[in-house]
């Protein structure tokens, strides 16, 4: 009886451990389509920070001209 008793006790703390190490990993397909679409957030976002900043030299050009 005690034989069986730890092997049950045993079983059932390497089951719990085992579930417990895989609870809060991320699935493979998952992190690959946040990484894209981090990836492309990051693109949108430089493009219209590269926007901005062409704005930016345009306006400068313009009132330089309207100075002289």
């Amino acid at each position: 009886m005690n034989k069986l008793l730890a092997l049950l006790l045993t079983s059932f703390f390497a089951v719990s451990s085992f579930a417990a190490s895989h609870a809060g990993a991320p699935m493979a397909g998952a992190s690959a389509a946040k990484a894209e679409a981090k990836a492309e957030k990051k693109a949108v976002k430089a493009e219209k920070k590269a926007a901005k900043t062409e704005k930016k030299t345009e306006k400068a050009e313009k009132k330089e001209e309207a100075k002289k």
